[in-house]
C-alpha cells in the first residue's frame, strides 16, 4: 500500500487511469464485434459500414496509448481483406 503522499496520489491516478482504457478497449472490442457479426452473417453492406466506424474507433485508441500501433493496423487489414473476400463471393 502506498504511504507517502505522492504514492497515494500516483495510485489514483493509474486507478482512473486503468477505468478510462477498460472502457476504451471494451467500447473498441464493441465495434470489432460487430464487425465480426456482419460478417458472419454474410451482409457485405452492413460489413462495410461498420468496419467504417470501427477503424477510426481503434486507431483512436491507438493514439490514446490503449493498444499498439501495429496491433491496430493489422486488426484492420484483416478485417478489411476479410470485408473485400465477402464482397466477391
Amino acid at each position: 500500500m502506498a504511504n507517502t503522499p505522492s504514492a497515494k496520489k500516483a495510485a489514483r491516478k493509474i486507478a482512473r487511469r486503468t477505468a478510462v482504457n477498460t472502457a476504451r478497449r471494451s467500447r473498441v472490442r464493441t465495434f470489432l464485434r460487430r464487425v465480426e457479426e456482419a460478417l458472419q452473417s454474410g451482409d457485405h453492406q452492413a460489413a462495410v459500414s461498420a468496419l467504417k466506424v470501427a477503424e477510426p474507433e481503434l486507431m483512436r485508441a491507438t493514439s490514446k496509448g490503449v493498444f499498439h500501433k501495429n496491433t491496430a493496423s493489422r486488426k484492420i487489414s484483416r478485417l478489411s481483406h476479410r470485408v473485400k473476400a465477402l464482397e466477391t463471393a
